[in-house]
Formats: structure tokens, C-alpha cells, sequence
């Protein structure tokens, strides 16, 4: 999806050199602004939303309890509460859009699927060759000398590096995924997932400081007027109305806090924890609890693995790969099994040396005596043997060849024709020996 562009920036795909920007080309779920320099995930308009959450109870606090305590405090003290709540407010606003508009850690997509282990050389297709093994679902691989199953992505066509995940709402494998947050709209990976982290507890403190000041409003009040608290409370219903609205808000951003500070110290991700990975396994990333901090506070943020503004090729199609005399193709409408057994192109062969037929026999095309195509010929050489369909199972029922069922009674009438047709050539054959014998 194209993003917003500014107007000094001329779209180069109208130039005619063949080439556009990678976010032009992009293949995941992402929303590009200002020329990708930001991108944001398919839900960023909940950003919006998030904003209004945070920037109407701050308004109202300001509004209504932060301005009349300017005068109640000595040495003006009061102002220090106004300016406190808005760089608070500033801070947290930028963390969300920091958080919201970067990189994630995405992993960019192959372009074609990876060299299969066990098969060298390049060779071409020939017909009735055994299709290849399919692409080994999972790897290991060791860290910190513990293994480790990594997945292979049909989508990405690689093998994900460990703690990566897919993102099924972005559509983009992310780098450490954490989970994907709905009120940032963007997922939560290695790049990013500091920036989230005080995000949420930058807001915890927010929501603390105004619930604060709230009740001191009303003990000023108490004091001022000398009243219980109920008749103080009445008298400022915005302090009420924001008591209760931070209450229920620190529940949820603070229990968010107080949790990733649980997976921070354990050096987990939210998407491990949930998955119970290291339940029964050791974690091969806990180095400690400092050194944990350390990891996510205190070390560079890695490079982006994506270039969006770099030119690529206007249509660049994936192109199928042989390894061994045999095509690997890219998992894109067709499942992982039709690939790897072969049954799609079957099917689609058989009907197609039908059409060639029908062409190429257009006059003796229907037989007289059944009215019905002669296909033998072509079908005997398309239609795979009882000792191909056998040695294709790999012990794999439910991967069969499959014909449709207009082409199987063709072929059985096509057998039978032919072999009455090298029935009537012997006989015929028979009697032009028996006549020269008699003509000797």
C-alpha cells in the first residue's frame, strides 16, 4: 500500500527506467508515510485513537485541577505540576509514534525458496522424474550451545533465524517478535521493543501523577473549606471522573508493565512466554538479570534489514528453480503438497496433450464406432504409471495422483482401441502372408 509522499518527490516509476522504490513493490501489510521514511502496520489508525486516550484526560486535568493549584503552592510550585504533566504527556507521545513508525526488525523475503540439502546441480526438467524432497519443515541450529528448531516460512520462502515469528497482520517475519499491538498498530520486535517498553511505563507514570494530583485537589478543597470528603468530591467532578478513569487504566498499562519487566529479567519475548517454550527447556538466551537489562537497555539497536527507498525491478517475478531435473517453486496459490507430489501439473498436462490432439487430429478426431475422442496415444505417454503413483506416495497416503474423472474413461477406450487396432494389423498381416504362400 503507498504511503503519503511529500510534494518534492517525484514517483520514479513514471520515469520509464524500469524501476520503482521497494515500498511500491512491497509484499506485506505495511502503511508507508511521507515516502517510507515511517512505516506503520495495517491497523495504524488505532494510533489515533490511542493519542485521544491519552491527550483528553491530560487536557482535563490541566483544565481543571492543574490550573487551580498554581496558586496553592509557595514559590510557584504550582507551575512545576503543569509543566510536569505535559512533558510527561510529550514524552509518552513521542515513545508511541517512535514505537509505531520504525522498523520493527523485519526480515526481508527470498525471492525464491532456499537450496534444498542433499541435491547439487542444475539440470533440466525431464519427463517422469521423481519430484524432489520437500523443503524440511524445521532446522536446528545451536545457541549458546543449546539447540534450537527454527521454522521454514512458505510465505517469506526462508527459514526464520531463532525468536523470529510471522506476523499473520503485518505478513512479515519480524526479527525477536514479541506479539503485535493493537493500540500501537505496528508489531513489537528487536528493533522496537525498548521504545514500547517505556512507552507503557511512561504512561503508567502518567496515569499515577494525575490519580495524585486528583486526590490532592480534593484534600485542598477538604482543607480550604472545611467539609468532608464526600461535599468536596461533588465539588469537582473532573477530579472523579479522572480518579476513576486512571484507576482502570493503570491496571492495564501498569500489570503491562510490571509483566515485561518479568519477561525483560527472564530474557524472554511475550510470544515465548505464552507458547510455554521454556517451561520444560532451558532458555538459551538468560544470561542473568543485569546482564538482561544490559542486553535490552543498554546496546545498540541493530541496523533496519530493509531498504524501502532502494529501486528494484518494476515486476520482478520469481522465477522456478531446478535442482537435480526438478522444479522448486515458491509456495504462492498452490499448497506445500501439489508442489511437492507433482498432482496439479499432472492434471494440467493430461488436459493440455488433450487440446494438442485435438488439434493436431482434427479430421480423424472422432472415432465411428463410439462417437468418442482417440486419445490412447497421447494418454499412454502423459498418464502416470502404477510404479510412478507407488514410488510417489513416500508413505504419505494422503498424497495421491489424482485425474479428473472426464480423462479416465478416455483412456481406457483408448487402450482398448488400440489394442484392437494391433489386433486388426496382425490379422491383416495373416492374410497377405497366406496369399503370397499360395501365389508360391
Amino acid at each position: 500500500m503507498n504511503g503519503l509522499q511529500p510534494p518534492d518527490l517525484v514517483d520514479e516509476a513514471n520515469r520509464g527506467d524500469g524501476f520503482i522504490r521497494t515500498y511500491k513493490a512491497w509484499k506485506g501489510s505495511n502503511v508507508f508515510v511521507l515516502g517510507a521514511r515511517f512505516i506503520f502496520g495495517p491497523d495504524a489508525r488505532s494510533l489515533f485513537f490511542t493519542i485521544f486516550l491519552i491527550v483528553a484526560p491530560v487536557a482535563v486535568f490541566c483544565v481543571f485541577v492543574a490550573r487551580k493549584l498554581l496558586d496553592d503552592f509557595p514559590h510557584h510550585l504550582g507551575i512545576s505540576i503543569m509543566a510536569v504533566v505535559v512533558a510527561l504527556t510529550l514524552s509518552d507521545i513521542i515513545l508511541l509514534l517512535i514505537t509505531s513508525g520504525r522498523d520493527p526488525g523485519i526480515i526481508p523475503r527470498n525471492s525464491h525458496p532456499p537450496e534444498p540439502e542433499g541435491y547439487e546441480g542444475m539440470t533440466e526438467v525431464q519427463p517422469g522424474r521423481t519430484p524432489p524432497l520437500p523443503i524440511p519443515r524445521t532446522k536446528d541450529v545451536v545457541v549458546n550451545g543449546i539447540s534450537v528448531k527454527i521454522k521454514y516460512c512458505d510465505t517469506c520462502m526462508l527459514y526464520r533465524p531463532p525468536r523470529c515469528s510471522h506476523c499473520s497482520i503485518c505478513n512479515n517475519c519480524v526479527n525477536r517478535f514479541d506479539h503485535h499491538c493493537p493500540w500501537v498498530g505496528q508489531c513489537i520486535g528487536l528493533r522496537n521493543y525498548r521504545f514500547f517498553f517505556m512507552f507503557i511505563f511512561s504512561t503508567t507514570l502518567l496515569c499515577l501523577y494525575v490519580h495524585g494530583f486528583c486526590w490532592v485537589y480534593i484534600r485542598r478543597i477538604m482543607d480550604g473549606e472545611k467539609t468532608t470528603i464526600w461535599r468536596a468530591m461533588t465539588k469537582t467532578p473532573a477530579s472523579i471522573a479522572l480518579i476513576i478513569y486512571t484507576f482502570i487504566a493503570v491496571w492495564f498499562v501498569g500489570g503491562l508493565s510490571v509483566f515485561h519487566l518479568y519477561l525483560i529479567s527472564t530474557n524472554q519475548s511475550t510470544y515465548e512466554n505464552f507458547r510455554y517454550r521454556y517451561d520444560r527447556h532451558e532458555n538459551p538466551y538468560n544470561k542473568g538479570v543485569v546482564k538482561n537489562f544490559m542486553e535490552v537497555f543498554c546496546t545498540s539497536i541493530p541496523p533496519s534489514k530493509i531498504n524501502l527507498r532502494a529501486k528494484v525491478p518494476k515486476e520482478a517475478a520469481i522465477s522456478p528453480r531446478t535442482v537435480d531435473g526438478d522444479f522448486i517453486r515458491p509456495n504462492k496459490g498452490n499448497t506445500f503438497g501439489e508442489i511437492a507430489m507433482g498432482r496439479k501439473p499432472v492434471r494440467e498436462e493430461a488436459l493440455r496433450g488433450i487440446r494438442d490432439y485435438e488439434g493436431q487430429h482434427s479430421v480423424d478426431y472422432m472415432d465411428k464406432g463410439s462417437g468418442l475422442p482417440n486419445v490412447s496415444s497421447d494418454l499412454s505417454r502423459i498418464l502416470p504409471s502404477e510404479n510412478t503413483e507407488r514410488h510417489l506416495n513416500w508413505g504419505r497416503k494422503s498424497e495421491r495422483w489424482e485425474i479428473s474423472p472426464e480423462i479416465l474413461p478416455l483412456s481406457r477406450i483408448g487402450e482398448s482401441k488400440r489394442m484392437n487396432g494391433l489386433s486388426n494389423t496382425e490379422s491383416t498381416t495373416g492374410i497377405n502372408n497366406t496369399k503370397q504362400n499360395d501365389q508360391l
